[in-house]
């Protein structure tokens, strides 16, 4: 249990990383790589994460400007 807490802390630096890029692009790229993480330490096959992360990151500037921008 102490592992996945450790394991989904750190992906959610990397969504905090993903905030300061400047292009959907780079932000769909951190936003699958935190979310194929996530999905690991939860104990799934990381594509759903995936596919949700870079989602996420890419329409995080048209839902939220003023934390993904």
């Amino acid at each position: 249990m102490g592992k996945n807490i450790v394991r989904v802390a750190a992906v959610l630096g990397l969504f905090t990383v993903a905030a300061c890029e400047s292009s959907d692009l780079g932000r769909a790229g951190l936003g699958a790589g935190g979310g194929y993480l996530a999905d690991r330490a939860l104990g799934g096959d990381g594509m759903v994460g995936a596919a949700i992360g870079a989602t996420a990151g890419t329409v995080c500037d048209d839902i939220t400007p003023q934390y993904c921008n």
